[in-house]
């Protein structure tokens, strides 16, 4: 007998191939919005700046394949790399996955719909600027919006 449940469901993240473990992204683009560190308590206070290369209006990168090029910092997620970051949204498929948890109704590899994820209202569409319109005033874009 044949398992019929969808590969995130049957396998761990570091069994997954490239291919699916790319497709597990739903492009909500919060992971690219630039995070402020509380100096006194160390707490990550999240902005609504988006990095440079994010299209704010499907969510994904602008440059996926060459963006450690023109945005060094970009952190290339790995499984291992996943359990030591904090600040993934709550709703984020990898994170959620790790956890044990189901992937959210809207994720697009459940509801088929890419638009989904922004119609949920859980993306950075509509309510994000880019970087390169802000310059170095981050501090008067903090959001109290949980990520």
């Amino acid at each position: 007998m044949t398992d019929e449940r969808p590969f995130w469901e049957t396998k761990q993240l570091d069994e997954m191939s490239r291919a699916e473990w790319e497709s597990l992204c739903d492009g909500c683009g919060k992971c690219c919005l630039h995070k402020l560190e509380d100096e006194e308590t160390g707490e990550l206070m999240a902005t609504n700046v988006a990095c440079k290369l994010l299209d704010r209006r499907s969510g994904q990168c602008g440059n996926y394949r060459n963006r450690h090029a023109f945005v060094p910092e970009c952190v290339r997620l790995t499984p291992r790399k996943l359990r030591q970051i904090d600040w993934l949204p709550t709703t984020c498929a990898y994170r959620l996955i790790d956890e044990g948890k189901p992937l959210a109704d809207w994720h697009y590899l459940v509801c088929g719909d890419r638009e989904a994820v922004h119609t949920a209202k859980v993306s950075v569409r509509g309510w994000t600027v880019s970087e390169t319109d802000v310059g170095d005033d981050l501090e008067h874009h903090l959001i109290d919006r949980e990520l």
